[in-house]
Order: structure tokens, then sequence, then C-alpha cells
């Protein structure tokens, strides 16, 4: 494998770095919104899921016991 010296190797991170294509920031913020959104979503649903098996479990255990 070829080695670079210090110098090119800062000219490669400096072309690579002009190619990325940054979001804007409405972007970033709507990017934000879902994540927030999902999660909530994912957490009121894990909650329920729990609900139901906690309640069933209870109902099974009332009923042997």
């Amino acid at each position: 494998m070829a080695r670079t010296n210090p110098l090119q190797f800062i000219q490669q991170v400096r072309a690579e770095v002009g190619k990325v294509v940054w979001p804007t920031r409405r972007e970033v913020m709507l990017t934000t919104v879902m994540v927030f959104i999902m999660a909530t979503l994912t957490a009121i649903f894990f909650a329920l899921v729990d609900l139901l098996i906690r309640t069933g479990l209870e109902e099974l255990l009332r009923l042997f016991a």
C-alpha cells in the first residue's frame, strides 16, 4: 500500500469534505422532529404491549391461584 505524506493527506481530506452535501437547517429540523415522533410512538406501543401482557398474566395467576 502506497504511503502519502501528511500534506497530500490533508489535501485529499479537504477535497473529500468539499464533496459532502450538508443538510439544510430545515432538513435537520424535520428529521429531528420525525425522530422524536417515532420514538414517542414506539414508547406508547411498547407501554401498551407491556400493559396487555401484565394484565393477561395477572388474570392467569388470579385464575389458577
